[in-house]
């Protein structure tokens, strides 16, 4: 068993970013997540959507500097032939805050 997985430790800036952020809901295909470090701090939605926006298996990213949301939608079908972002997804299914 490799520790770094055991111990959930990030290991890449997408993991890094995912563990940043509180997981406010998950349905397959959509996910909301929250960030303080996101409300009013336009520079950071920029980058944010440049982030998540590199991923051509997210379909539609949606920020809002105003309440730290930050909006995924996806296909899952095709997310998931996505080792990492399989992986993310898996992490937001367990600490989804509700469902």
């Amino acid at each position: 068993m490799n520790i770094i997985n055991a111990l959930q430790i990030p290991t890449t800036k997408l993991d890094w970013f995912i563990r940043s952020v509180e997981v406010a809901a998950y349905i397959p295909g959509r996910v909301r997540l929250r960030s303080r470090q996101l409300v009013d701090n336009p520079a950071l939605e920029i980058e944010v959507q440049a982030q998540l926006g590199a991923f051509p298996e997210l379909t539609q990213v949606e920020t809002s500097t105003a309440t730290g949301s930050i909006l995924i939608h996806y296909e899952p079908e095709v997310l998931r032939r996505n080792a990492e972002l399989r992986k993310v997804e898996e992490y937001i299914m367990t600490h989804v805050q509700r469902r």
